[in-house]
């Protein structure tokens, strides 16, 4: 239905000077996607109440609108082309009075549950970057004809819109960031089983592929008028540091049909974690931190295992955003790291193994081969935690999907079948066993992934052993040139 629409919205921004990447496409869909939604909302608002003989002020003023600046129609519902900016007089509008005006919903005191926070995050650090106003106009006549009115609208919308993500992810320049592999997504939340009633938060949440995924896991056809406003209003719960994620984040969850979603435009870190309470915590954490990043020394000092590795610091984070009982059981936490993480030896590294494996039963670790994330450049483990109890023993899976990950050929959900089905039972197979806690070493807590199953690896040689084998082949090349001169 809207497939040709979003084709066409790339041809006319691949067409415009001021946008050039996949980045840039997915950046000025989102605001333009989101005053058209606003505006089917505000509508639809003013229509009950009129129907209720209800008074409704719009949240924006009347020149802001999309029906008046961006899609203004005739008697017979047609764009009125006159009353339609066009060329410089739109980009003028956008840039001096549309922006600015938006901005000023960035309010300190702003609810982060109204859209009116939505408006004010959104549009506080985000540009126009259509250089064209030829070009803009064309994008906005085509988004005006997209309806955010139906289910159906909704779901193919939202496909089109995590198509677009996908492509943004695979895109480099950071992209890959925003996307974590949607078939991974769905295996660590069909382990950790989210129930309706549980709050389910990510802390560096970018697109909000973990939150949608489990709106999709939860929602169903038979849910009660009382659970589906729960599952609107009272399950999900994210941040997101960088402007670009958090409009995705945003855009992608309305899109999947929550229509006021719960997402603070913050850096997580900057919250001491000594001071999260209980009221702060949630039932499951489900997250895909940012690696390796730097966080400021004053940042560091939020977190009683001071590191300047972002992921630990996120992890310190999500253990105790985690309820110790839950509404159903134990909080439970699924959080994708680096597998350096397993088995460095520096003493962030080993502090933060050793409060995981006391605070929280480590259940499974999941071992995710190179190129699950396109281009990271890094392997990655999943560690499935409870919170509230030690760790007994661990179950671990190494995921062989048969072949080499890339951009042509992706993870998929075939991939992990196997291990949601073994993780049941935590039965051992060639790709799976269990290791006792009290068989760790307990000073190092190295938890790194042996595969008692597959032959050990030749171990690596010292750096002297590879110095004097070096040398030894630069000598015998020497002596093959002196061979050769004594041959001219």
């Amino acid at each position: 239905m809207f497939e040709n629409a979003f084709n066409n919205i790339d041809r006319a921004m691949r067409n415009d000077e001021g946008l050039s990447s996949e980045l840039d496409y997915a950046e000025q869909t989102s605001w333009l996607l989101f005053l058209k939604y606003l505006d089917d909302l505000e509508q639809e608002r003013q229509d009950q109440a009129e129907l209720e003989g209800r008074d409704y002020t719009p949240i924006l003023d009347e020149a802001y609108r999309w029906q008046t600046w961006a899609a203004p129609k005739d008697e017979d519902g047609e764009l009125d082309h006159n009353a339609a900016k066009t060329g410089q007089d739109l980009i003028d509008f956008v840039n001096g009075k549309l922006f600015p005006y938006l901005k000023t919903f960035n309010t300190s005191d702003a609810d982060v549950d109204t859209l009116e926070y939505k408006v004010g995050e959104i549009f506080s650090e985000l540009a126009n970057r259509f250089r064209s106003g030829y070009s803009l106009r064309e994008v906005i006549d085509i988004v005006d004809t997209l309806d955010f009115g139906s289910t159906d609208a909704k779901h193919e919308l939202s496909d089109l819109y995590e198509t677009r993500i996908k492509r943004m992810g695979n895109a480099g320049r950071n992209g890959g960031e925003y996307y974590t592999p949607r078939p991974l997504i769905r295996a660590m939340i069909q382990v950790v089983d989210p129930k309706i009633g549980e709050t389910i938060y990510d802390g560096a949440c970018g697109s909000a592929g973990f939150l949608c995924e489990a709106w999709d896991y939860l929602r169903r056809p038979d849910l009660s008028g009382e659970e589906w406003e729960t599952l609107q209003r009272r399950t999900f719960y994210g941040q997101e540091k960088k402007s670009l994620a958090y409009v995705l984040g945003v855009m992608n969850m309305i899109l999947h049909g929550i229509e006021a979603p719960t997402i603070r435009h913050a850096n997580t870190l900057t919250e001491n974690v000594m001071d999260i309470q209980q009221a702060d915590r949630h039932d499951i954490v489900l997250a895909n931190p940012p690696f390796g990043g730097g966080e400021r020394r004053e940042v560091q000092q939020n977190f009683p295992i001071k590191s300047g590795e972002t992921a630990y610091l996120f992890l310190q984070h999500f253990i105790r955003k985690l309820k110790a009982e839950g509404r159903f059981s134990h909080g439970r936490g699924a959080v994708v790291i680096k597998n350096t993480f397993l088995s460095n030896t520096d003493n962030a590294s080993v502090e933060l193994r050793k409060e995981l494996l006391a605070t929280c039963n480590l259940h499974t670790v999941l071992d995710c081969p190179g190129g699950t994330f396109q281009g990271a450049g890094v392997k990655t483990v999943v560690l499935f935690f409870n919170k509230g109890t030690p760790t007994r023993e661990i179950w671990y899976y190494q995921l062989d999907p048969g072949r080499s990950l890339g951009k042509t050929n992706p993870l998929n959900d075939d991939d992990l079948k196997e291990f949601v089905e073994l993780k049941a039972s935590k039965a051992d197979s060639d790709k799976s066993w269990t290791v006792m806690a009290d068989d760790l070493n307990q000073v190092t807590w190295d938890l790194t992934v042996r595969n008692p199953n597959t032959p050990d690896e030749e171990p690596l040689r010292e750096p002297a052993e590879i110095i004097d084998a070096m040398l030894a082949r630069d000598e015998e090349t020497a002596n093959i040139l002196e061979d050769i001169r004594g041959m001219l």
